[in-house]
């Protein structure tokens, strides 16, 4: 009996090229030849673009030396194995129905023989002479990629730590900066508001009058008045010339989570566990419309002096825009999947961004509709976010992580991680609320460990120091 032969091992690279070989046998008339083109399709597509572009303007006249370039083209795509495109708009010429000589025409693939996959081998690249009606391109040119058209990131300079303040006895859970730029006032669950000097960090006040820690805070532009919300079900107005409160808003049914002031009406918007988003009169103290329609805790709303006007994000994992007039929802958008507990809108564009605990996501105002997802996960519950006008974002979390952020391009230029005080817990690292200063150029953090930390970028750091290290994404999620 004859010894059998040794079967020779299948490399996965060979048995994809049998497989590719199988289907080429199958489905191709000829190896390596790409199908003739359709004259008809072709003279469909020439006149359409023709039409488009010059205002349909009739070209019966060129339709004798249209059909000559297609013959004349026909026998060039014929011996050069290559799938004939037509060039670009622009280059075409409506007096001749050919492409203008003085534009150089791209290189096409002639194949010298084909190797056992089927593919052509050895080709060698082949200008064809000027005057040509043809623009021959390998079929890589027909794939329209979309990162070759996502936005490069800008340059910025990465952001440091500058300062450490101390002084709450609890979390830090709110803060806000005075339009001034001159103090900030941060809440703490310790039960009391904290006013600092923005420049030295110095304790100027303390305010007391809540009885639960305070979760939301806002100054007004046009007033000396201050507000502020808490677990309490509390809003209070402070009139910051007396220190001490002059109006209460009475109504929430639970703890109030978050608190914005509309930047031309004299109204408050204020977000609670009760599920309503509440409107207020600032002077009247009545409240003026009761926006329900969420499942769950509204813990976000921003204002905008534009439809629509009020937006909150909630624990039921939706954003809805609100019509201010009638106090009803004009959208909701149900793209995240957790709960948006952070929103940040752009001080100079038509677009905000949302958190969430498994994307942050990017949406274009006024309509809501959906841009990009960030390039990356931070993989954490985040509880602040806030952008600037030079389009750095900046993300907090609850493991403690900063993450800065190209607003344009989406891309994640820096990740940070804060120190907690000496004595305190490493799972008291949280991020509870951010800000900008009205310039943009400093940055203010609440945390767990009961210190506001301060923040600034790195004058020392050029875009040799810190390259972007950037790669387009390979696709793009569209939702």
């Amino acid at each position: 009996m004859e010894a059998e032969l040794p079967v020779e091992p299948q490399s996965l690279k060979k048995l994809s090229f049998k497989s590719l070989k199988r289907a080429l046998d199958l489905f191709s008339p000829l190896h390596g030849h790409f199908p003739p083109p359709d004259p008809e399709s072709k003279k469909i597509r020439m006149s359409h673009k023709l039409n488009t572009e010059y205002g349909g303007v009739k070209d019966t006249a060129t339709s004798n030396a249209k059909a000559a370039a297609q013959s004349k083209a026909q026998q060039a795509s014929a011996s050069s194995n290559a799938l004939a495109l037509p060039g670009p708009e622009s280059s075409m010429d409506p007096q001749k129905g050919v492409l203008n000589k003085d534009i150089v025409v791209g290189p096409t693939i002639q194949s010298s023989g084909s190797t056992d996959n089927g593919f052509p081998g050895k080709s060698t690249a082949v200008i064809p002479a000027r005057g040509s009606s043809e623009r021959n391109f390998s079929t890589s040119a027909i794939m329209e990629r979309v990162p070759s058209k996502w936005p490069r990131p800008v340059w910025h300079a990465p952001w440091k730590n500058y300062r450490v303040i101390s002084g709450h006895l609890g979390w830090v859970r709110s803060v806000a900066v005075d339009p001034s730029n001159s103090w900030f006032c941060t809440g703490s669950a310790d039960r009391t508001i904290k006013i600092w000097d923005l420049a030295s960090g110095r304790l100027k006040l303390t305010l007391t009058g809540h009885i639960e820690q305070i979760r939301g805070l806002a100054a007004s532009p046009k007033h000396t008045y201050m507000f502020s919300a808490g677990d309490d079900k509390q809003v209070k107005c402070w009139d910051l010339e007396q220190n001490k409160v002059i109006r209460s808003y009475h109504g929430h049914l639970s703890g109030v989570y978050c608190l914005a002031v509309h930047p031309t009406i004299d109204i408050l918007l204020t977000g609670g566990r009760d599920s309503v988003c509440r409107v207020w009169d600032i002077r009247s103290k009545m409240q003026i419309h009761a926006l329900s329609g969420h499942d769950n805790t509204v813990c976000s709303v921003f204002t905008r002096p534009t439809d629509p006007q009020v937006i909150t994000g909630s624990h039921d994992t939706t954003i809805k825009f609100w019509d201010l007039r009638y106090g009803k929802t004009m959208a909701t958008l149900t793209h995240h999947k957790k709960s948006v507990r952070a929103m940040a809108l752009h001080p100079k564009e038509d677009c905000f961004a949302s958190a969430s605990a498994e994307n942050i996501k990017k949406f274009s105002l006024p309509r809501g509709e959906f841009m990009h997802n960030m390039l990356s996960q931070q993989k954490t519950i985040i509880n602040a976010m806030a952008v600037n006008e030079e389009g750095v974002l900046a993300t907090g979390g609850d493991n403690g992580s900063m993450w800065f952020w190209d607003w344009r391009s989406g891309h994640n230029f820096q990740q940070d991680q804060t120190i907690v005080q000496p004595g305190s817990l490493d799972s008291e690292a949280g991020i509870y609320a951010m800000t900008y200063d009205v310039t943009g150029s400093r940055l203010i953090t609440c945390e767990a460990d009961k210190t506001i930390k301060m923040w600034k970028e790195d004058e020392t750091a050029t875009p040799e120091t810190h390259p972007v290290h950037f790669k387009p994404p390979k696709d793009m999620r569209r939702f």
